[in-house]
């Protein structure tokens, strides 16, 4: 415990990963900011937080509106004084806006499926590294690390089951974000890494759990955990890729995927 003492850590989204992650910031030291949509989630998890010790900050805000992403970042710069570290979670399936193979696929869930998942990811980012850039590098010469939300479907497609072309391309695009920004910001002392996660339990992905077929791909191509991932081991690679032990590590796309990119499975038909 104690590896991320002292830092302040902002993470979007308040339930699933998100949550799990900043129960472990909390856990080892870190102070913990929360911005969400959904306000209950956000308070209830800063007070979770709270009550375990930790200290803890919260504010909603829809993070596809920019006048709303600065808000909660100032929020969370006035609460802790700094930003250390950023854990960009937020986002979601845009099955219900209309995101689905590319010929069915309509501007409007085109735009909105991005809008969730990479113009959202962008906001925080750039907020963020306004503030990292304009405060003291630590002993150690960091300015902060962001850590971004990728996903396998953007590299390891399963069309059988996953034929969500925009919400992919906005994976891959905070591919191409993360090794771009890592090689501009490192002078800066600023790291820039992504984690890309396959099947985790979450809100997200109760739907994909819940079908027979998704489940029993998920037990063939992720062996390593018989199954959906838990979100707990997201979190484990996000303190490493935040703390001191990963402080020359940066342009890095971490697969935390429990085998899918290295096992060949067939979905069941």
């Amino acid at each position: 415990m104690g590896r991320l003492a002292e830092r302040a850590i902002l993470v979007t989204g308040s339930t699933g990963i998100a949550a799990a992650a900043a129960r472990r910031f909390a856990a080892e030291g870190a102070g913990v900011f929360v911005t969400s949509r959904t306000p209950e989630h956000c308070a209830g998890l800063a007070e979770e937080l709270r009550a375990g010790g930790a200290a803890a900050g919260f504010l909603p805000a829809d993070l596809t509106d920019e006048g709303q992403v600065d808000a909660a970042v100032a929020t969370a710069i006035a609460r802790f004084g700094r930003l250390d570290g950023l854990f960009s979670v937020a986002g979601g399936s845009g099955r219900r806006f209309g995101d689905g193979p590319l010929h069915e696929l309509t501007v409007d869930g085109w735009r909105r499926t991005l809008d969730l998942n990479l113009t959202s990811q962008v906001l925080v980012a750039r907020a963020v590294l306004r503030r990292m850039l304009a405060q003291e590098p630590t002993a150690a010469g960091s300015r902060g690390a962001m850590l971004l939300m990728g996903s396998v479907l953007a590299f390891h497609p399963v069309p059988e089951l996953f034929a969500t072309h925009a919400y992919a391309a906005a994976k891959g695009a905070i591919a191409a974000l993360t090794t771009t920004m890592a090689a501009y910001y490192a002078p800066h002392g600023i790291r820039v890494n992504a984690v890309v996660p396959a099947l985790v339990t979450t809100p997200m992905s109760a739907r994909a759990a819940e079908d027979p077929a998704t489940a029993a791909f998920a037990r063939r191509k992720q062996p390593l955990a018989g199954g959906f991932l838990d979100p707990a081991e997201i979190a484990h690679a996000a303190v490493y890729l935040l703390a001191d032990e990963s402080r020359h590590v940066t342009g890095q796309l971490l697969e935390v995927d429990g085998g899918w990119s290295v096992v060949q499975a067939a979905a069941d038909r």
